[in-house]
């Protein structure tokens, strides 16, 4: 991707994130300088990957292959490992009309998606086989909103804004937004998205970056290369 491009996808995503009564952290609007200016109080920040994340997983086109991302805490493993403290993480996300969310699961991570606002969040689902791994033909079970629902392997739940689906550690899914684009919540186990997806094809979860223009705010696949050498 194209910093300029990462640039506009940041100034279209706070006005929609907004747009919805919610407001990003103060740290969203830092400029790299000031960034760099406050690594080494912000560490905690940095080392829980906690910021901006666009991705359109290394295939070069984020409208049909994408998501915005927004972690805005994340916990500490140490925590979730001896089974008390802070042991969540919450996200913002935009997928766009039509734009894919690829075929994935977690190692570790239970998450809610929840739809904040817009469109409808379409959310296709298949089950794992004994070892884990993506099978075609398993189904599973899910909950939305509480209530337990059974689905068939490739089932695409439909879930309107207010409505939310919790899926566990060997839950494929994939997801994008239909008829317009949509805010979702993500609130789920701590969790490292270095280590934790698996993917059903072999891509990237982050993107490449060409340096056409200055970077409006910092990624977080910035800050090893920008901040942890000042932190």
């Amino acid at each position: 991707m194209k910093r300029s491009q990462v640039n506009d996808i940041m100034v279209q995503a706070d006005d929609m994130i907004r747009s919805f009564g919610f407001t990003l952290p103060p740290f969203a609007y830092w400029s790299p300088a000031t960034f760099k200016r406050n690594a080494a109080a912000a560490r905690p920040i940095i080392e829980a990957q906690c910021g901006w994340d666009i991705t359109d997983y290394g295939a070069g086109d984020f409208e049909a292959l994408g998501l915005f991302l927004f972690t805005l805490r994340n916990g500490r493993l140490a925590d979730l490992q001896r089974g008390g403290g802070m042991c969540y993480a919450e996200k913002l996300l935009i997928s766009r009309q039509d734009q894919l969310s690829p075929m994935h699961t977690h190692v570790i991570k239970a998450e809610d998606i929840i739809n904040r606002g817009g469109a409808t969040l379409v959310v296709e689902l298949f089950g794992s086989d004994a070892e884990g791994r993506f099978a075609e033909d398993q189904g599973g079970t899910v909950y939305c909103d509480g209530l337990r629902r059974d689905f068939t392997p490739g089932e695409k739940l439909r879930l309107a804004p207010g409505e939310s689906v919790t899926l566990m550690p060997g839950d494929w899914h994939a997801f994008w937004g239909d008829g317009g684009d949509v805010l979702i919540g993500e609130v789920s186990t701590v969790n490292d998205d270095n280590t934790d997806n698996i993917f059903r094809e072999p891509i990237g979860r982050f993107s490449d970056i060409e340096e056409d223009e200055a970077p409006r705010h910092l990624l977080v696949s910035d800050y090893d290369k920008t901040l942890l050498t000042s932190a």
